[in-house]
């Protein structure tokens, strides 16, 4: 007998989105209070791409969840990865920016 996983991998996609957003949120928070504390533009920059990384998989896991209520779309995969992978993409370009800015 074959199970449907869909359900478990759901929950599992949601916690871990969650993860992504605490965490990446707290990322972001202290760079940006490291930011207003120093000046240093290297770290709005920090700032910047880590909140493009999880402001991206946060929208990727909600479009991933709520396209098909929406819209009955069966497949959300691909268009929610690659989502999620250009926002990562412009994120860590900032980042490699802020590892290089004065």
């Amino acid at each position: 007998m074959v199970h449907d996983s869909g359900a478990g991998v759901t929950t599992a996609i949601v916690v871990v989105k969650t993860g992504v957003l605490v965490f990446g949120g707290l990322i972001t928070y202290f760079a940006l209070k490291a930011y207003r504390r120093t000046g240093a533009p290297a770290l709005r920059s920090l700032a910047i791409g880590f909140g493009v990384i999880t402001f991206g998989s946060l929208v990727s896991g909600l479009l991933d969840q709520m396209l098909p209520l929406l819209f009955g779309m069966h497949s959300t995969l691909g268009l929610t990865v690659l989502l999620d992978g250009a926002f990562t993409l412009i994120g860590f370009v900032v980042i490699t920016y802020s590892l290089y800015a004065e």
